[in-house]
């Protein structure tokens, strides 16, 4: 399984923030700022849209990712298309395919990351840790992108790190420049961030600022 222990910020190429015409320049610039990891997100486009997204980035993408400037790049809740992309990860929600059939699917050498909202649901990522890559926490601030979530707050990020999960757990949610040193001090070591980058007309910069504050 993927080794995703020295990443630290997860970019996500959101399609509800990004047009299409700005696919590929968006992507470019948030592997050149650093992202080590770029999840696709296309919740309201067809399978054969998120098919020609993928199409369309994947030459920014080497085929040896993990090693430095060599992000992952993940698709959100499609494991079928995932499986047409040989090396693509797969990120699912608490309401998707489980875990177990998931990766069962995927086989063993491949990114599978999974959202958690409460402190049980961490707790039930952790029990799967070795069928997970990594886990997700929040959303840990209100956010636009999850509007039918209610903030967790650094409550939850502090009583999930004081668990010590033995895989990673990036922190997600409304998390901004103004306020990711108060997610950092709550224990996260790694964050996922939307709009804070995808809305700034300078996305790389907006990734190195939020990496040097890691």
């Amino acid at each position: 399984m993927p080794n995703l222990s020295p990443a630290r910020f997860y970019a996500i190429l959101d399609t509800g923030y990004v047009a299409p015409e700005k696919w590929e320049e968006t992507c470019r610039r948030l592997i050149s700022g650093g992202a080590d990891l770029v999840q696709i997100r296309a919740k309201t486009e067809s399978r054969d849209e998120r098919r020609c997204l993928l199409d369309r980035i994947l030459p920014l993408f080497p085929e040896n990712p993990g090693a430095p400037s060599r992000p992952w790049l993940i698709v959100n809740d499609d494991l079928d298309l995932c499986l047409e992309y040989p090396g693509l990860g797969l990120h699912v929600g608490q309401d998707d395919l489980p875990v177990a059939e998931a990766r069962r699917r995927l086989g063993s050498d491949r990114i599978l990351g999974l959202s958690t909202h409460s402190i049980e649901q961490a707790e039930g990522a952790i029990a799967l840790a070795s069928q997970l890559s990594y886990f997700a926490v929040g959303p840990v601030y209100a956010t636009p992108t999850k509007p039918t979530y209610g903030s967790v707050g650094l409550e939850l990020v502090r009583a999930v790190s004081a668990l010590k999960p033995p895989l990673p757990f990036f922190a997600i949610g409304g998390i901004k420049r103004t306020n990711v040193r108060d997610v950092v001090a709550a224990g996260a070591e790694r964050i996922v961030v939307v709009s804070d980058v995808l809305c700034d007309p300078n996305p790389d910069e907006a990734v190195r600022a939020f990496r040097e504050q890691l």
